[in-house]
C-alpha cells in the first residue's frame, strides 16, 4: 500500500498538476529515504530542472525531467506503506508536512512534498539507461491493452506457488499488492491458497478479468483509503466502501453469505477469502 490504482490516482494528478514547472531549489529534511544519490547530489542535479511528465510504473511514480544541464533523467518515488506526493499551493494544513522528507520548490510558488510517516518508501534519481534497467525487472502492466487473457494465464500458470503470491510477485505481474489480490481473487471465485498452475485457462481468464475489473474501478475511486493513503491533493479514496473481502474477515461473504475467513498461512499478510464460494 499504495499498490497500483493509488500511485496511478497520484501520478494522473501530478501530471495535471505540475508539468511544466520548474524545480527553483529543492531540500532533503530526512535524507535516509534517498537511494542511489546524496541529498546535496540531488538538490545540486534537480535545481533548475523541469518537469515533463509524471506517470506510473508498477507501485512507482515516475517523475520525468529536463535537468539544467540538459539530460533526461526520472525521479523514482516508491512510496511503500506511507509515503506520499502532495502540492502545497499555500491552502493544505502545515500537519500534512509534518514527514516531509524531500521538497522541491517550483517556480510558481507551490511545493512538491515527498511525506512519509515510517520513512520505508524510497526515493531516487536515475539516469534514463539506470532507469530502464531497473525497470526491466519489473512485470508487464495488468491494464495494458497487450496484456490479455493469454499472455496472463501464461505469467502465472507457470508457478507452483500460491495463486495470491504470484499475483503480487513484482517480477510477474507489476503493480498488484494484498488489497487488489485478494478482492480479485474474491471476485473470480478462486482460493487465494491454490497452486497457480492448477488453474484451468477458463479460471486464468476469469481471474485476467476480475483483476482488470476491480483495478479498473479502484481508480475511478480514486483508490483505497485505510489509513495513511492520500492523494496529490491531501484527500482520501474511497474504492474502501466496495471491497468485498479485503478487510472484511468474519463478515457475512456479499455473494454467498458465509463468513469469510482470514488467514495469514498463505504468505504471511492478511488473506480474506470465503471457504463457500472460492475454490
Amino acid at each position: 500500500m499504495p499498490e497500483l490504482p493509488e500511485t496511478e490516482t497520484i501520478a494522473r494528478d501530478l501530471h495535471a498538476m505540475v508539468v511544466g514547472s520548474v524545480v527553483r531549489d529543492v531540500s532533503v529534511p530526512r535524507p535516509d529515504v534517498l537511494r542511489e544519490i546524496a541529498a546535496a547530489d540531488l538538490c545540486s542535479a534537480l535545481s533548475g530542472g523541469r518537469i515533463t511528465r509524471v506517470w506510473r510504473r508498477a507501485k512507482l511514480i515516475v517523475l520525468d525531467l529536463t535537468l539544467a544541464d540538459r539530460q533526461n533523467s526520472h525521479l523514482v518515488v516508491q512510496p511503500r506503506f506511507t509515503g506520499g506526493l502532495l502540492v502545497d499551493d499555500g491552502t493544505l494544513p502545515t500537519s500534512e508536512f509534518a514527514y516531509s522528507c524531500v521538497a522541491m520548490s517550483l517556480g510558481d510558488g507551490r511545493t512538491l512534498h515527498y511525506r512519509d510517516v515510517r520513512r520505508l518508501g524510497t526515493v531516487a534519481l536515475m539516469p534514463e539507461a539506470r532507469f530502464l534497467e531497473y525497470s526491466s525487472g519489473l512485470g508487464p502492466e495488468p491494464l495494458d491493452q497487450t496484456f490479455d487473457a493469454t499472455a496472463f494465464s501464461g505469467c502465472v500458470r507457470l508457478s507452483h506457488q500460491s495463486i495470491k503470491v504470484v499475483l503480487m510477485d513484482q517480477r510477474r505481474l507489476a503493480g498488484v499488492g494484498n488489497i487488489y489480490a485478494n478482492e480479485a481473487l474474491w471476485r473470480a471465485g478462486i482460493d487465494p491458497s491454490r497452486e497457480a498452475s492448477s488453474l484451468t485457462f477458463a479460471e486464468a481468464e476469469r481471474l485476467h478479468t476480475a483483476l482488470r475489473d476491480v483495478l479498473t474501478a479502484s481508480i475511478a475511486a480514486r483508490g483505497t483509503s485505510f489509513r495513511d493513503y492520500r492523494d496529490a491533493r491531501g484527500e482520501r479514496g474511497t474504492f474502501v466502501e466496495q471491497l468485498a473481502a479485503y478487510g472484511r474477515g468474519g463478515e457475512p461473504c456479499p455473494r454467498c453469505g458465509r463468513r469469510l475467513v482470514v488467514t495469514h498461512a498463505v504468505d504471511g499478510r492478511s488473506t480474506v477469502f470465503c471457504p463457500g464460494c472460492q475454490f
